[in-house]
């Protein structure tokens, strides 16, 4: 495992291509990615996570189009895509493939997709596979003593000894300063859902959709 700078994203994605893990730092904090068409690289994070079943990685496409090559946009995901994204949404979204559905079912169906700014997007841009994504921590630690996941290099190595994880690469973002998780809308029901609140509030959330938006 080697820590990097973000100007070495081609070495990251070649090692994500591979079949390796990839450890990389957002606004919010540092995330685990793998190929989501990889079924073993996925289950690695799901298995070192202790993340339920059923509970999916991120879906993180590198642009629009590239979503709406793959997924079922409703009028509302498309007023919030372009409102928000990049940023920190995540929409559950129809594949538009059954087979798409079957061959990355660690994001789940629907899949839970977002397009990132900052490292996170452009490692998205750089792979030549899907990305999927999950917070570097240990799933269900609700004591009070949890800090949640990793917004430092340090919290991250600490994560990677108690998931006895192997990442091929750490990319060095510093601090990362919002440690607080994506917005999550359900775009999948006849009208969007509100499924978790974030760093997208949710009055921007009806602003953008020109309604109160309804909590799953």
């Amino acid at each position: 495992m080697r820590v990097i700078g973000p100007e070495d994203l081609e070495a990251a994605a070649q090692a994500i291509e591979g079949g390796g893990l990839v450890i990389i730092p957002t606004g919010r904090w540092y995330m685990v990615c793998a190929d989501a068409s990889n079924a073993q690289a996925c289950d690695d994070i799901i298995t070192g996570k202790r993340r339920p079943s059923g509970k999916p990685l991120a879906y993180v496409a590198p642009s629009v189009a590239a979503c709406k090559d793959r997924f079922i946009l409703s009028p509302e995901a498309k007023r919030l895509a372009s409102a928000f994204w990049p940023g920190d949404l995540a929409l559950l979204l129809p594949w538009k493939n059954p087979e798409d559905a079957t061959q990355h079912s660690a994001v789940g169906s629907p899949a839970l997709v977002t397009i990132a700014p900052g490292i996170l997007g452009d490692l998205a841009s750089a792979v030549k596979v899907p990305l999927a994504a999950t917070t570097a921590n240990i799933s269900g630690d609700a004591s009070p003593n949890d800090p949640g996941p990793a917004i430092t290099i340090d919290q991250v190595h600490s994560f990677l000894a108690d998931s006895g994880l192997e990442a091929d690469f750490i990319v060095d973002g510093g601090v990362c300063p919002a440690a607080n998780h994506m917005t999550i809308v359900d775009c999948f029901t006849t009208e969007a859902r509100l499924v978790r609140t974030g760093l997208v509030h949710q009055r921007a959330i009806s602003a953008a959709l020109g309604t109160e938006i309804r909590t799953a």
